[in-house]
């Protein structure tokens, strides 16, 4: 399924969290923190306000987004505004 967002926004698969801790104890999904990072996959026709680019790693605001499934896999459509940084 393609999927293209609109305007200033910008669609963003998500990351996965650890389910092991740093001393191997096995964390369920349910206690597990909602990841706040994701890579862009498709980004909106606004130019001027979109400043990431397909394939850029991201941080963004906890609660933020819409989330969708596209193919099996988890993703958030999200507005620029809610994008906090670029990782590098």
């Amino acid at each position: 399924m393609k999927v293209k967002p609109l305007a200033d926004r910008v669609i963003v698969k998500l990351e996965k969290s650890e389910t092991k801790s740093a001393g191997g104890i096995i964390i369920p999904d349910t206690a597990q923190e909602k990841t706040q990072s994701g890579v862009v996959v498709e980004v909106g026709d606004d130019k001027d306000v979109i400043k990431v680019s397909p394939g850029q790693k991201i941080l963004y605001d906890k609660y933020a987004g819409t989330q969708i499934k596209i193919d099996g896999n988890d993703h958030l459509i999200l507005k620029m505004q809610d994008i906090l940084a670029i990782i590098e």
